[in-house]
């Protein structure tokens, strides 16, 4: 027990310098930023990147939970593109399917999550063929569904993504806050958490110790499945409606943000709010490169070299420890 206790606090040691160190970026980036420009620092701008954080940090969220357990999911952007389309598809303006379609829509993320944790679990294959192979299948049936923007949502809907609350915060963006604190919670203060880290860190001996491995896998791609669909849901309220490719930047854009944050890619350290502050850094640097007039291609080539740059970063750290 006290050997557990000591690495659980070496695993939270880790991801607090994990979160100082975004948390200085972010300063870096938003001094930059009142320099650049005067409409940077205004508070219009800041609640922009916070309302516009939300896609990103909602399937990112899912994504952590699976490399915390030493995997991964390059599925989240086809389920995503799926999702969209399905959402605007079988709504089609009709108000009276707005609840049946989201509730069967985000059901289906679920079953996608199991079903890729489940593939996992039989096989033994690594997360990341399993989860590649079965994103190759879910955007062939996108694509088979439609192979363009298809149907139309009600007025209305759009209230995740533009609703606000008191002082102008986006809806949307708070409530994917408050799901970042239950995870937080989860991850901290439950067991399952524990397990989740336990999993991530030493697979082997997890099992000796009697640990419910299975299930735990199960769990996290479960969730990061229901996340993703989540993701696109809230993207057809934004755009008002789905695509065959709404999802296509997701998959490298969800990693970014936990890398980031301090979560190794080889599982077992890190946390979710180290990802939610990765979110804010991407959405407050390409917000910046925006006001510099750097196009989003470049922006893309910008987000994989940080992920390089933290994956080198973690990794050093974590073979030192």
């Amino acid at each position: 027990m006290n050997g557990t206790t000591i690495k659980l606090g070496s695993i939270f040691s880790s991801s607090r310098a994990g979160i100082i160190v975004v948390i200085a970026l972010l300063v870096v980036l938003l001094a930059t930023g009142v320099l650049v420009s005067d409409r940077f620092g205004t508070s219009r701008n800041i609640l922009n990147i916070y309302e516009q954080s939300t896609g990103l940090a909602l399937v990112s969220l899912g994504q952590t939970l699976a490399v915390l357990t030493g995997g991964i999911d390059l599925s989240v952007g086809s389920i995503i593109s799926l999702t969209s389309m399905l959402t605007s598809g079988q709504i089609n303006g009709d108000q009276a399917t707005v609840v049946p379609v989201i509730a069967g829509v985000l059901l289906l993320g679920i079953v996608i999550g199991a079903a890729n944790g489940g593939v996992i679990i039989l096989t033994g294959v690594h997360p990341l063929i399993v989860t590649l192979g079965t994103g190759a299948v879910i955007q062939g049936v996108a694509l088979l569904y439609a192979l363009g923007p298809i149907g139309k949502v009600p007025k209305g809907f759009d209230y995740f993504a533009y609703g606000r609350l008191a002082g102008g915060l986006s809806i949307g963006a708070t409530v994917t806050v408050l799901l970042f604190i239950l995870a937080a919670f989860l991850l901290a203060r439950t067991r399952t958490g524990r397990h989740i880290y336990a999993v991530g860190d030493d697979p082997q001996a997890a099992t000796l110790m009697g640990l419910p491995k299975t299930r735990i896998i199960l769990l996290v791609y479960t969730l990061s499945g229901l996340f993703a669909a989540l993701t696109g849901v809230y993207l057809v309220s934004r755009f008002g409606v789905g695509q065959p490719y709404t999802g296509a930047n997701y998959t490298l854009a969800s990693i970014t943000p936990v890398v980031i944050g301090g979560t190794v890619l080889a599982g077992g350290r890190g946390g979710v709010l180290g990802t939610l502050l990765g979110v804010y850094l991407v959405s407050v640097l390409n917000n910046l490169l925006n006001f510099l007039g750097v196009s989003t291609h470049i922006q893309l080539v910008a987000q994989g070299l940080v992920i390089i740059a933290a994956v080198s970063v973690y990794v050093e750290k974590r073979r030192i420890a």
